[in-house]
C-alpha cells in the first residue's frame, strides 16, 4: 500500500497538499513574521544599512533553501533537518537540529501570538495572544487541509494590504528617497546583527520541508515550492522596506512599535491605519498557524525516535494529524505568550533556527552528485553564514541560545546512557 492511500490509523499521514498549498504555507509563515515583526528590531541594529542587511539575510536564506530543497527531495518525511541530519551526519546532529528547531520555533510562535495582540488590542496584548494560540491549535487539530485553506485566505488578505501600503507610501508627498541613503550609523557588526534578526523572517520555508509526509509527490513538489515561496517573500520584503524607509527613515522605523501603521499615518492617509492594523493581525495569525503546524511535525518525528516522549508520536485516526504533539506545542506557546516580549522572542528564535540550518547545510555538503547535491559553494556559504549571523546576535541572545543547545546535548547524552544501562541489564 502506498503513502497516498495508507490509512491514518496505520501511523502515517495523508498526502493532501499540492504545490500551491506548500507555497502558500511557506508564504504564510514568512510574510507575517518579516513585515510586521522583524523590520523594527533590524532597523535598530543596521540603521540606514537596513536594505543591505536584508540582502545579506536573503543570500544566507537562499543557500539554506537550496540545501533544504535538495535534502527534502531525498528524504520526503516529516521532520525536516531533524531527519536530514540524522541520515547524513548521525543521530546526534539530527537530534540537535530538531531540538534547535522546536525550541527556536516555539519562541517564534510566541512572538507571532504577541504580534497579534499588539495589532488588535495593545492594552490586552498577552490575553489576545493566548486566545490566538488556543484558536489556531484547534484549527490545526482538525486537519492540515483546513490549515492550508485558511493560510491561503490569510496570504491573500495580507498581500493586498501590503500592496495598498506600498503604493500609498511611494506616491505620498511625504516620501523622501534621501532616507534610503546609507550613512555613518551603519557598521559591519550592526549589519550582521540585523541580518540575523531578519533571518527570522525568511525561515518560513522550513514549514514546507517539515510537511514531507503530507505533500503529494514530495520529491518534485518540495524543491519547487521552497524557492518560489522564498522569492515571493524577498520581493515583498524589499518593496515594503523601501516604502516604509522613505516615510519614517531608519530611526523612525527602529522606534516604531507598529511600523506599517506608523508609515500609513505618515502618508496622511488616516483611513489606511485601521486597515493596516487588521492586516498586521491577520499576517501574524497566518504565521502563527504555519509555525504551530511545523513545530508539531518536528515534535512528531522526534517523538517517533523517542528523543521526546513517545506519547507525542500519535496520529489522530480521523483527522490524520499529530494531535498530541499539536496540543503539547499549543500549551507551551500559550504559557510563553503570557510571559515573554516580541523582540526577545525574535532574537532567541533566530539563534535556534540558524543552528538548525547550519546542520542542514552540513548535511547537504555530504550529498553525492547522484543524490542531487547542489554546487558545493552553496552549503559552504550557508553554513558559514548561519554561524556568522548566529553569533552576531545580541550577546544575551547568544548566551541563552547556546545554553539551550548545551542543555539539549546533555539531555541526549543522559538518554543514551540510560538506554545503554537498560540494555545491559537485560
Amino acid at each position: 500500500m502506498n503513502a497516498e492511500s495508507s490509512p491514518p490509523g496505520a501511523g502515517g499521514m495523508k498526502r493532501r497538499l499540492g504545490l500551491s498549498d506548500a507555497v502558500v504555507i511557506g508564504l504564510g509563515s514568512m510574510i507575517g513574521a518579516g513585515i510586521f515583526a522583524a523590520l523594527g528590531p533590524a532597523a535598530e541594529a543596521a540603521g540606514s544599512g537596513l536594505l543591505l542587511a536584508l540582502a545579506l539575510a536573503a543570500v544566507v536564506a537562499y543557500c539554506n533553501a537550496t540545501s533544504s530543497a535538495r535534502l527534502a527531495a531525498r528524504y520526503p518525511q516529516s521532520g525536516g533537518t531533524y531527519v536530514y541530519g540524522r541520515e547524513r551526519l548521525g543521530d546526534f546532529w539530527g537530534y540537535l537540529a530538531g531540538w534547535a528547531f522546536v525550541v527556536g520555533k516555539t519562541a517564534s510562535c510566541a512572538a507571532m501570538a504577541l504580534a497579534v495582540g499588539a495589532y488588535l488590542w495593545p492594552d490586552q496584548i498577552h490575553a489576545v495572544a493566548m486566545a490566538a494560540v488556543v484558536a489556531l491549535t484547534a484549527v490545526n487539530y482538525t486537519g492540515v487541509q483546513k490549515s492550508a485553506l485558511l493560510t491561503r485566505a490569510v496570504v491573500t488578505v495580507v498581500l493586498t494590504v501590503l500592496a495598498v501600503v506600498v503604493v500609498t507610501a511611494l506616491t505620498s508627498a511625504h516620501a523622501d528617497s534621501a532616507r534610503l541613503d546609507i550613512g555613518p550609523d551603519t557598521t559591519a557588526a550592526g549589519l550582521f546583527q540585523a541580518a540575523g534578526l531578519l533571518f527570522f523572517a525568511f525561515a518560513g520555508y522550513a514549514r514546507i520541508a517539515t510537511l514531507g509526509e503530507e505533500v503529494r509527490d514530495p520529491a518534485r513538489t518540495i524543491p519547487r515550492a521552497i524557492p518560489i515561496a522564498l522569492g515571493i517573500a524577498l520581493a515583498v520584503y524589499a518593496l515594503v522596506a523601501v516604502a516604509v524607509l522613505t516615510l519614517l527613515g531608519p530611526r523612525g522605523l527602529a522606534d516604531a512599535t507598529a511600523p506599517l501603521s506608523d508609515a500609513a499615518r505618515a502618508t496622511g492617509a488616516d483611513w489606511l491605519v485601521p486597515t493596516v492594523r487588521i492586516g498586521g493581525a491577520v499576517a501574524a495569525l497566518g504565521s502563527l498557524l504555519a509555525l504551530i503546524l511545523g513545530v508539531s511535525r518536528t515534535t512528531l518525528a522526534m517523538a517517533r525516535d523517542r528523543h521526546l516522549p513517545h506519547v507525542l508520536a500519535a496520529v489522530h485516526p480521523r483527522f490524520g494529524v499529530p494531535h498530541r504533539a499539536e496540543l503539547a506545542v499549543g500549551a507551551v506557546v500559550t504559557v510563553l505568550a503570557a510571559t515573554t516580549d516580541v523582540r526577545g522572542a525574535i532574537g532567541f528564535s533566530s539563534f535556534g533556527v540558524l543552528a538548525y540550518y547550519a546542520v542542514a547545510n552540513a548535511s547537504a555538503w555530504t550529498l553525492t552528485e547522484e543524490e542531487g547535491r547542489p554546487n558545493r559553494l552553496i552549503p559552504a556559504i550557508g553554513l558559514t553564514g548561519c554561524a556568522t549571523l548566529a553569533f552576531a546576535l545580541p550577546t544575551s541572545t547568544v548566551v541563552s541560545g547556546a545554553a539551550v543547545l548545551v542543555l539539549g546535548a546533555v539531555l541526549y547524552g543522559l538518554r543514551r546512557v540510560t538506554t545503554a544501562s537498560s540494555n545491559d541489564s537485560h
